[in-house]
């Protein structure tokens, strides 16, 4: 993709009848309608596969647990991220030029830093949850209750929107960097430039998350993989007849190794080079194209669409509501009292 981007068809302005313009960089129409199939996919995808987890968890009162409280208020953050941040986005990179007023501008630069800060703590305490729930299991429910659950979430949120805006909107961001902000201002420009120490603070916000989930995934498997050998030995003890009894044992601990596996990889593939690039940039004078921080920022973005794969449909439970919303059984009488944990 990128060397679509980099080569343009050709250069334009994006208000050729106003004077300070910024330049518009053109594609085939190839390329053109590719890349707008590629993001509004992923806009698509982000808001109603979150709105699906957001409706399942509210709806079904079986749901109503304070782990999947904090699953909920994950997908409200990733569904905000597809509603309010995505399609602008797709429109600024496809088109290179933002055409929805300066006053907006500032406000989805700010979305786009509060809701994706919020979905990656959101992460990290979920990563929390799930390591209390393996390594604790009968005093789970009264280590990880519903005030906790929602101190989690208060906290998510109100980090990220309090960080976000006053860092915009006090211009301590630009302290430093006038002269390339007045360089970069244009009409039809909505790009946001970050100084060193805020660039490090930014990954700072990041890094501490990813430490902690990375570490905590880490000994969950560990704990889980060893359980499983536990139960293994103790069954292989009593009967003849373990070995399907072992198979599922191993095909859950399989899963189990798969579902973290693919969490910690999903979320570091999706935000580790945006935010290395960003700190590299800002010590060698933002010298990253434009089109590889594009890529960086819909890596980044498409998270937000793998999280309620990830953190919700691979659960049997879940699937099953989500088939009775998609069905529309769940517009019934009583729907909300089905019992989705039945075989």
């Amino acid at each position: 993709m990128s060397s679509d981007l980099s080569s343009p068809a050709a250069v334009q302005l994006c208000y050729k009848d106003l004077n300070g313009s910024c330049i518009k960089t053109s594609y085939s129409p190839g390329p053109r309608l590719l890349l707008y199939a590629v993001f509004g996919f992923g806009s698509a995808l982000t808001v109603l596969g979150n709105l699906l987890v957001m409706i399942s968890v509210l709806h079904f009162k079986q749901l109503h647990s304070p782990a999947n409280f904090l699953v909920a208020s994950l997908a409200t953050a990733d569904f905000l991220v597809g509603m309010t941040v995505m399609p602008f986005s797709t429109v600024r990179s496809v088109e290179s030029c933002w055409y929805f007023g300066e006053n907006y501008c500032k406000f989805h630069s700010c979305f786009e830093g509060s809701f994706c800060y919020a979905s990656i703590y959101h992460l990290c305490f979920i990563s929390i949850d799930r390591y209390i729930a393996v390594t604790y299991p009968l005093s789970y429910p009264i280590r990880f209750t519903a005030p906790v659950s929602g101190i989690c979430i208060a906290f998510s949120w109100l980090l990220s929107i309090i960080y976000s805006f006053s860092l915009l909107y006090t211009g301590a961001n630009e302290v430093g960097l006038e002269e390339l902000v007045s360089a970069l201002t244009c009409v039809g420009g909505c790009q946001v430039a970050v100084n060193q120490n805020w660039v490090l603070v930014n990954f700072i916000l990041f890094l501490i998350p990813t430490l902690v989930m990375t570490t905590v995934y880490s000994k969950v498997f560990l704990i889980v993989k060893q359980q499983a050998r536990n139960i293994e030995s103790m069954s292989s003890k009593k009967a003849k007849s373990s070995e399907s009894y072992k198979s599922r044992v191993a095909k859950r601990e399989r899963k189990a190794a798969k579902t973290l596996g693919i969490a910690v990889v999903a979320f570091l593939i999706s935000w580790s080079p945006y935010f290395i690039d960003t700190i590299i940039d800002a010590y060698l004078g933002f010298i990253t194209p434009a089109y590889i921080y594009e890529i960086l920022v819909w890596f980044a973005y498409y998270n937000s669409a793998m999280n309620p794969l990830i953190y919700a449909f691979f659960f049997p439970w879940f699937q099953k509501a989500i088939k009775l919303i998609v069905t529309g059984k769940v517009l019934r009488e009583n729907s909300s009292a089905i019992n989705l944990f039945s075989e």
